[in-house]
C-alpha cells in the first residue's frame, strides 16, 4: 500500500478545511504531514477505540495553530471526527475549533495555541510517566512504559517558555520525551532569519538532549528511523526535521502559506502536484486505500492494548497491594475523609498562612500518596517541601519533591502536563507577584478544568523590605478575572486547611494566596470557609448596623475594628471572604444570610487593588485597598502608612453609616 497517500490526505484535508473556514493555518500541517505520519502511522502506540488507555503514547501538537494537522490525523485514524466535522473547522460549536481543546475533542491530549506551552506540557507528561513507572513497574512487568511525542515549530523555539521547560527536561534526563522540530524557517513576518538565527541543535545539546537531524522531513521513513534511535536514548530527544511550509502548493516555502487560506486555485494546483486522483478544490475526498492503511494501524493499536491488559491483570494478581494503590492514584476521589479528620484541622496560635500551608502539605503527603510538587527555587520560603519524601531527579525517580528551578512559567505548564497525564495530584509554588510569569499557564489550565494547585505566598505589601517589585498589588484582581480559577486567600490556619481541601476536591485549578506575616487563629474559622464567604464574628443584633468584609490577614483588622465599634454602640458583623468564586456559587438564600441587602453600610478591606470588591459593598460602601504600588519598608510600618489599621477600618464604617 502507498502510505504517501495518507501523508497527502493530511495535507489536502488540512488545506480544504482552512479554505472552507476562510481562516486558519494550512502551511504547517502541509509541511509537517510526513513527520506526523511517521509518528501516528509507524511508531506511536495508540488505540483509536480507547483514547484513555493508560499506557498509550501521548501526542502533543505544540504548534497549536496548525490544528488541522491534528484534526486530519484524528479523522483518518478513526478517533471519531467525521468529514463533516472537518468541514465545520473553526465554526461555532464544532468539534474542530481553531486551536485544539482538551476535553472537547476526543484524542486531544492538551489545549495548545500559546506557543511553547505544548512542549512544556509534554515535559510534564514525560515526568509523570517516569515517576509512575518507577512506582508501579516490576521486573518483566512494565505496565507504565510509553513515550511522549510532541511536534513544535520555530515559534515554540523562540518563546522563553521552551527554554525553561527543555532545560529542566535535560537536567532530569526525561528520555521518553521525543520532540520533532518542524524546522521550516518561516514565521508570520517572513523568514525566521530576520529575528531567529541561533543554533537550535547546539542549544539542545547544551541542555543535555540527544539531537538527531533529518535532512528531508518529507521522507517519513527517515523520520521513523530517527524516532527509533530516539527510543534507545538515555536523554530527551530532539529530531530536527527540515520541512517546507505549504508543501506541494504554489505557496510552498512562502510566509503567506502560514496563516491564510491557500485559495481554491492553489488547492487545485496542490492536488495536481501531489498526483491526487480527485481534482475538485473542496471535495474533501479521501481514497478508500487511505482508510485501509490507517485501519491497520488502529487494529495494531487495539492488539497492543489487549496485550497490555493481559499484562496488567497478571501484574494485578501478583501484586494486589500495588493494584490497590494504582486504583487510588488513578481515582478522582480522595483516599481519606479530610472533612472529618480532626488532626487535619488542628492548629494552635498565630502563624503566617504560608507556614500553615507547609504544615498542611505534610499532613496531606501522609494521607494522599500521589501528591507531588515543588517550587520555583523557593521551597524554604513557600513551605512547599514534603519532609522525608525525597527529591525527584535524573538519579532518583521516586522523590515526590520537584525542584523546578527559577522557571515559573514552565513550572505551571509542567504541572498541567502531569495532571493531563493522569495518576498524580500536582502542585507548585512561588511568590505571588511572580504568578504573572505563570498567568497564561494558569489561564489555560482553567480552560481545561485541570485541578492543579498553585501555592502563591508573600501575598501583599506584607512582603515588606523587598519593595514594590516584590509586593503584589494587582495580582488578586487579575487572577479573580480568570473564569474557572478558584482564588482562595485564607485568613488563618483553619482557612488554609479549607483552601487545601478545596484544592484536593475541586475539578478545576485552585490558587492559594498566602501571607508572609503571622495571622491570628480565629476560633470560628474552619470548613465554613469552603463556602467562600461566611460570618466569622457576628453582630449581637439579628440585623447588623454594618458589615466588615475582608480576606487574608485583613480579617484580623476587621475583628479588631468590630471591637472598637462595639465600644461606640455600633454593632458590626465580620465576614471572611477567602474566595469570591466559591461564594458566588452558594444559594441566594445563603448569600442573603451573610450579606443582607438591607445592610448598606459595608466596608471591604484587602491589602490589594480595590477592583472587584465594589460588587459586595455597593454604592454606599467603602473599600480599603491599595491602588498604587508599595514601598520598601518593614511591613508593620507599611500597613500603618497605607491605612490598614483597626482604627481606620472603624472610621470608614462610621462614614458608611452616615451615608
Amino acid at each position: 500500500m502507498n502510505e504517501t497517500k495518507v501523508v497527502n490526505a493530511i495535507r489536502i484535508l488540512s488545506a480544504e478545511a482552512v479554505q472552507k473556514a476562510k481562516s486558519g493555518h494550512p502551511g504547517m500541517p502541509m509541511g509537517a504531514a510526513a513527520m506526523a505520519y511517521a509518528v501516528w502511522g509507524r511508531e506511536m502506540k495508540h488505540n483509536p477505540a480507547d483514547d484513555k488507555w493508560p499506557d498509550r503514547d501521548r501526542f502533543v501538537l505544540s504548534s497549536g495553530h496548525g490544528s488541522m494537522l491534528l484534526y486530519s490525523l484524528l479523522h483518518l485514524f478513526g478517533y471519531g471526527l467525521t468529514i463533516e466535522d472537518l468541514k465545520q473547522f473553526r465554526q461555532f460549536g464544532s468539534l474542530t475549533p481553531g486551536h485544539p481543546e482538551f476535553g472537547h475533542t476526543r484524542g486531544v491530549e492538551t489545549s495548545t495555541g500559546p506557543l511553547g506551552m505544548g512542549i512544556a506540557n509534554a515535559v510534564g507528561m514525560a515526568l509523570a510517566e517516569s515517576f509512575l513507572a518507577n512506582k508501579f513497574n516490576r521486573k518483566g512487568m512494565p505496565i507504565v512504559d510509553h513515550n511522549t511525542y510532541v511536534i513544535l515549530g520555530d515559534g515554540c523555539m523562540m518563546e522563553g517558555l521552551s527554554h525553561e521547560a527543555c532545560s529542566l527536561a535535560g537536567t532530569l534526563k526525561l528520555n521518553k520525551l521525543i520532540a520533532l522540530y518542524d524546522d521550516n524557517e518561516i514565521s508570520i513576518e517572513g523568514s525566521t532569519d530576520i529575528a531567529f538565527r541561533e543554533d537550535v541543535p547546539a542549544r539542545f545539546r547544551a541542555y543535555g538532549w540527544n539531537v538527531i537531524d533529518v535532512a528531508d522531513g518529507n521522507e517519513f521513513e527517515n523520520v521513523q528511523a530517527a524516532i527509533r534511535l530516539a527510543k534507545i536514548s538515555d536523554k530527551p530527544n530532539l529530531i530536527v526535521c527540515h520541512t517546507q511550509i505549504g508543501y506541494g502548493s504554489p505557496k510552498q516555502g512562502q510566509p503567506s502559506a502560514h496563516g491564510e487560506p491557500l485559495g481554491e486555485e492553489n488547492i487545485v494546483a496542490l492536488k495536481k502536484n501531489l498526483k491526487w486522483v480527485d481534482r475538485e478544490p473542496m471535495s474533501f475526498a479521501v481514497p478508500d486505500e487511505v482508510y485501509k492503511i490507517t485501519a491497520k494501524v488502529a487494529e495494531a493499536g487495539a492488539k497492543a492494548q489487549a496485550e497490555w491488559e493481559k499484562l496488567f491483570e497478571k501484574w494485578s494478581a501478583k501484586y494486589p497491594e500495588l493494584r490497590k494503590e494504582w486504583d487510588v492514584w488513578h481515582s478522582d476521589e480522595l483516599p481519606v475523609n479530610l472533612l472529618n479528620d480532626a488532626e487535619y484541622w488542628a492548629f494552635e496560635g498565630k502563624a503566617a498562612t504560608r507556614n500553615s500551608s507547609g504544615t498542611v502539605v505534610n499532613r496531606l503527603a501522609a494521607r494522599i500518596p500521589n501528591l507531588i510538587g515543588g517550587s520555583g527555587d523557593l521551597a524554604p520560603s513557600n513551605k512547599t517541601y514534603m519532609k522525608g519524601e525525597g527529591d525527584f531527579s535524573a538519579e532518583d525517580r521516586s522523590g515526590r519533591n520537584l525542584h523546578f528551578g527559577v522557571r515559573e512559567h514552565a513550572m505551571a505548564c509542567i504541572c498541567a502536563g502531569m495532571k493531563l497525564h493522569g495518576g498524580l495530584r500536582p502542585y507548585c509554588g512561588t511568590f505571588f507577584v511572580f504568578s504573572d510569569y505563570m498567568k497564561n499557564a494558569m489561564r489555560v489550565a482553567a480552560i481545561m478544568k485541570l485541578p492543579v494547585t498553585y501555592v502563591l505566598t508573600h501575598d501583599s505589601i506584607g512582603v515588606g523590605e523587598d519593595g514594590p517589585t516584590h509586593q503584589p498589588v494587582e495580582q488578586l484582581a487579575g487572577l479573580r478575572a480568570i473564569p474557572g480559577l478558584v482564588v482562595f486567600r485564607p485568613c488563618d490556619s483553619h482557612e488554609v486547611a479549607a483552601g487545601w481541601y478545596a484544592a484536593m476536591t475541586e475539578k478545576r485549578p485552585v490558587a492559594l494566596i498566602l501571607s508572609r506575616q503571622d495571622c491570628q487563629l480565629n476560633e470560628k474559622s474552619g470548613p465554613d470557609a469552603l463556602k467562600g464567604g461566611y460570618i466569622i464574628s457576628d453582630s449581637k443584633k439579628k440585623t447588623p448596623d454594618c458589615i466588615l468584609l475582608a480576606s487574608g490577614s485583613e480579617v484580623e483588622l476587621c475583628v479588631a475594628a468590630q471591637a472598637q465599634l462595639k465600644e461606640e454602640g455600633i454593632d458590626a458583623r465580620v465576614v471572611s471572604m477567602p474566595s469570591f468564586e466559591l461564594f458566588e456559587e452558594q444559594s441566594d438564600e445563603y448569600k442573603e444570610s451573610v450579606l443582607p441587602k438591607k445592610v448598606r453600610a459595608r466596608v471591604a478591606v484587602e491589602a490589594a487593588a480595590t477592583l472587584g470588591w465594589h460588587k459586595y459593598v455597593g454604592l454606599d460602601g467603602e473599600v480599603l485597598g491599595i491602588d498604587r504600588f508599595g514601598q520598601s519598608a518593614p511591613y508593620k510600618l507599611l500597613f500603618k502608612e497605607y491605612g490598614f489599621t483597626a482604627e481606620h477600618v472603624a472610621e470608614l464604617a462610621k462614614k458608611t453609616l452616615k451615608k
